[in-house]
């Protein structure tokens, strides 16, 4: 299959966040719903830390995005400063219809990935690939092109956070790319979570 990948850009955001919602249809960023994603989508493009590309079919089909900072320190932060507003209306139904989550949403906003030791690396924050091109080398494409533009924007490598337990097919998939596991950690929420680390 013929892929292409290119920059983020804003004409692709609603895709994205359509192609996120089902390929992550359990997950709390998506409870918290497209307005969300699409704000948070969006911040990669208009921070000067933000990475992010899109994979397409040649027929300009949208199939896959990742994104993330290739410095997460204070981008977060900064995000939530400059879109705090945009943040409280984009998750005010998902508080309204479970307001305990409040304090995971706040985590969610402000969430920098519990950062490795040593050198600084990029945060690969979300990959979502569409379900009906899994396996098909789409995921692989866009972490290679990611994480070269990190190397290539100075980072000494790359950092994700992933769940550790009923998710094997995702966790084979960054072990056969050679990212290996850093540390085990576990969310307020009881998720074991891996924390894998690229280092160039």
């Amino acid at each position: 299959m013929k892929i292409d990948v290119t920059l983020l850009s804003s004409s692709h955001i609603d895709t994205i966040v359509e192609i996120h919602l089902r390929a992550f249809p359990n997950f709390f960023l998506s409870f918290l719903g497209p307005r969300f994603l699409r704000e948070f989508y969006e911040s990669f493009l208009f921070d000067s830390h933000g990475i992010g590309y899109t994979a397409s079919a040649p027929d300009g089909q949208v199939l896959g995005v990742i994104v993330g900072p290739v410095d997460p320190s204070g981008y977060f932060k900064r995000l939530l400063k400059r879109r705090w507003w945009a943040f409280c209306s984009a998750s005010i139904s998902a508080v309204m219809r479970r307001p305990s989550c409040v304090p995971r949403l706040f985590r969610a906003v402000i969430y920098r990935g519990g950062s490795p030791s040593g050198q600084a690396r990029a945060l690969l924050s979300s990959i979502a690939v569409d379900p009906n091109v899994q396996h098909a080398g789409v995921g692989k494409r866009l972490v290679r092109y990611w994480a070269e533009e990190a190397r290539r924007r100075g980072a000494s490598g790359c950092y994700l956070t992933t769940d550790a337990d009923g998710n094997d097919e995702v966790n084979a998939f960054y072990q056969r790319l050679n990212w290996r596991i850093d540390s085990t950690y576990t969310t307020p929420e009881g998720r074991r979570m891996y924390r894998y680390v690229y280092d160039f």
